[in-house]
């Protein structure tokens, strides 16, 4: 299956906190995005990876993407090296991407940034023709994504671009809340963590409000690139 847009993330749930309405957009313009999870989030404060796994796949169905993989990469100790490029190249040539979206270039936790640069030098390395991996038994050919974006997550980085999402928050809302074990809950009597308390879940609309309001619409999500951004003229911009 070809898909337009693959979303890379560190842990499940790192999408959706970062891009979840631009997926959601891109899908609603009928374009066929997926998801590939490095980890399964098994070192996570709250919850297990098995809950982690149900709460993916429910918010997959929310956000409607054509597929989600999980890597099983170790959590908080996988590492940019050969075997990891590998898997993850492997993913791109199963997919063969235009634009492959990825965790945030530097972060608070440290698979993020590591997770970044790791499918980066992937989507580099998949366009390598000497660079021979097999899937199911198959030989694969080569294929490098035209686009490499990153997601902002817990730092407020200066974007290089924003999307406009208005009209989108609330499936995001929806896709990020169907990971329940791990934010906001009064009820619970796990421990509290950065991403637990009502500030973080609040945080998810008032950020892309206020990216919004800075290029004068309802709500946005950011994202820094590798390279320079190319318009076709000067009125494409919104």
């Amino acid at each position: 299956m070809k898909l337009d847009i693959l979303a890379f993330g560190a842990h499940p749930d790192d999408v959706e906190l970062g891009c979840a309405a631009t997926i959601a957009k891109e899908i609603s313009l009928g374009k066929k995005v997926g998801i590939v999870d490095l980890t399964q989030g098994e070192l996570g404060t709250r919850g297990s990876a098995e809950l982690r796994k149900e709460e993916a796949a429910k918010a997959a169905e929310i956000l409607g993407v054509a597929v989600r993989e999980n890597l099983g990469f170790a959590d908080g100790f996988f590492v940019n090296d050969k075997e990891h490029q590998l898997a993850v190249i492997r993913m791109i040539r199963k997919y063969q991407p235009d634009v492959v979206l990825c965790n945030a270039t530097e972060d608070r936790h440290i698979d993020h940034g590591k997770g970044s640069q790791l499918v980066s030098d992937a989507c580099f390395l998949s366009g390598l023709q000497k660079i021979q991996t097999e899937l199911d038994g198959e030989s694969q050919s080569k294929w490098r994504p035209k686009l490499v974006y990153h997601y902002i997550q817990w730092k407020n980085i200066e974007p290089d671009f924003v999307v406009d999402v208005t009209g989108f928050m609330d499936k995001k809302v929806d896709a990020v809340m169907a990971y329940s074990s791990q934010f906001y809950d009064p009820k619970s009597d796990e421990p509290q963590t950065p991403i637990t308390s009502k500030n973080f879940t609040d945080s998810i609309e008032y950020r892309a409000r206020d990216l919004g309001r800075l290029i004068h619409v309802d709500y946005a999500e950011g994202f820094t690139t590798e390279r320079y951004v190319a318009i076709d003229s000067l009125d494409k911009l919104i």
